[in-house]
């Protein structure tokens, strides 16, 4: 069957006010690039001649400049959800411009399939190559398209020039029965494939194919510093002695890590810490790190929903796909994420947090407990259900102004229930089996840099000099860092004699 060939223009006047639009990727990883970019020009266009412009998106994760970029700086998105790192739609968010709602990762596609949110208007998913029959392989990111593709009244397909057709045989399409008929998810070891190469598309629903010829934009990380390297270096001694005491088994287990430099930053110190054996990875992003572990033995296998690599490490995989073709398997992000399959293999989660406070909550979203950074993506679903849950941050940020480690969070994204262990440059505390002042103590003394022990430690002592309860906050000086920063720009201008 053939399909019409469409400019970005021409499938962007299909699009309309108020439409819902399911996008592909996850993570920047498979983002569409030119349709986004004419339907927010279309927006600009409609906002001048004095017409309300807005649409929905949902996507698998965060996407890219074209897509959240573009829209967002055109005052494009109504709502949005569930996972977003472009600063121009952070803006809009923080601002109410756009309604964002937060959301674990691994639940999206089953609400959406239940309906939820309401009906989906149009897909947008770019495609490395498109069979007569409907059936397209994806591109470098998966996302949610497999549901979005069912529920859409319509799709355009970006056929990405920049993407081999090789990618055939990457992917493992698989799509759960929902509530109450699903079965178990039979994923036994990350290697596992249990679907699909293809996503099979309605033949009648491909409104159009649009060319693009782009790689996903992602920046390379800045250069490892003392810092991030510390923390790599206390995220793997953990985990050494762990396999020392019988706590990990000696043959290892699979790992999951979230985004970013301080990520990035502990995978590179896997590569080195030669007594970890050789291991796999189930998670939902794979970054740069992982293709040079890859390369060098370290990582024999990983299962994920994306491959967010910069533009020259993307480059690399696609000119070598031959050496990836065992090694690598790009599945649904509610199959990546899932914590069936999360707990069944025993994952190791290693997530990272913007702050967390000296009783074990960790902040993954906020800063200053207001202002949406990125949101939760999945880091929640594998932390609740890891083998071990790991948070790493620097222990201090902006040259010591601002301490990671505070009283209490300004927001909680994970509870003390879901976290085991937090690490920073400064050490490691292991949060199993402590009350929560023994986790308090643990804190200050292992994570917190050593300018803010001292103020911790008053609070800490304030709250336990006779006051009682188990988890001794002074709720009126609880946020006592947070407010000396807003008025003072240092959190170490905290004065505790005038809260009592």
């Amino acid at each position: 069957m053939a399909f019409p060939i469409l400019s970005a223009q021409e499938a962007a006047e299909l699009i309309k006010n108020g439409d819902t639009i399911g996008l592909s990727g996850f993570t920047a990883s498979g983002s569409p690039k030119v349709i986004t970019e004419a339907l927010a020009a279309k927006a600009v266009k409609e906002h001048e001649e004095g017409r309300p412009f807005k649409v929905s998106i949902f996507t698998g994760a965060s996407t890219n400049n074209h897509a959240d970029g573009a829209l967002a700086r055109a005052n494009a998105i109504d709502r949005r959800s569930p996972y977003q790192n472009t600063p121009d739609l952070r803006t809009r968010i923080n601002s109410h411009d756009c309604h964002y709602f937060d959301l674990h990762l691994s639940e999206l596609a089953q609400k959406f399939r239940y309906g939820t949110y309401g009906n989906l208007d149009v897909a947008i998913i770019e495609v490395a190559k498109v069979f007569d029959n409907g059936e397209v392989v994806l591109g470098t990111g998966v996302g949610n398209v497999p549901t979005y593709a069912i529920h859409a009244k319509k799709i355009f397909l970006e056929l990405n020039d920049k993407l081999p057709e090789g990618l055939y045989g990457f992917h493992d399409i698989y799509l759960p029965l929902d509530p109450p008929n699903r079965r178990e998810i039979p994923i036994y070891k990350p290697s596992d494939r249990i679907g699909h190469p293809t996503v099979k598309l309605d033949p009648a629903k491909i409104a159009g194919i649009v060319h693009s010829d782009a790689y996903d934009g992602i920046k390379g990380f800045t250069a490892l510093d003392d810092t991030t390297l510390q923390i790599g270096a206390n995220v793997c001694n953990f985990l050494i002695g762990e396999v020392r005491a019988g706590r990990i088994p000696k043959s290892f287990l699979p790992i999951q890590s979230g985004v970013g430099n301080v990520a990035n930053a502990v995978l590179f110190g896997l590569g080195d810490a030669k007594e970890l054996p050789p291991f796999e990875m189930y998670t939902e992003v794979i970054q740069d790190a992982v293709i040079d572990l890859m390369k060098m033995g370290r990582c024999k296998f990983g299962s994920t929903c994306s491959l967010t690599l910069s533009d020259t490490k993307e480059a690399e995989v696609l000119s070598n796909l031959d050496f990836f073709r065992d090694k690598l398997v790009l599945r649904p992000a509610e199959i990546s994420n899932s914590p069936e399959v999360i707990r069944r293999l025993g994952v190791i989660a290693m997530n990272t947090a913007l702050e967390a406070d000296i009783f074990g909550h960790v902040n993954s979203t906020h800063v200053v407990g207001t202002r949406m950074m990125n949101g939760i993506g999945g880091s929640g679903d594998f932390t609740r259900n890891g083998y071990i849950s790991i948070f790493s941050c620097p222990s201090v940020t902006k040259g010591g102004l601002i301490s990671n480690i505070v009283p209490m969070a300004s927001h909680i994204d994970h509870t003390e229930h879901s976290v085991d262990v937090i690490i920073t440059e400064q050490g490691v505390a292991d949060l199993r089996g402590l009350d929560p002042v023994q986790r308090a103590e643990r804190i200050i003394d292992n994570c917190a840099n050593p300018i803010y022990r001292p103020l911790l430690h008053e609070y800490l002592k304030m709250g336990t000099d006779g006051r009682g309860g188990q988890t001794p906050h002074s709720l009126n000086a609880a946020m006592a860092f947070h407010t000396a920063f807003q008025e003072t720009g240092d959190m170490r201008n905290v004065d505790w004699a005038k809260f009592f």
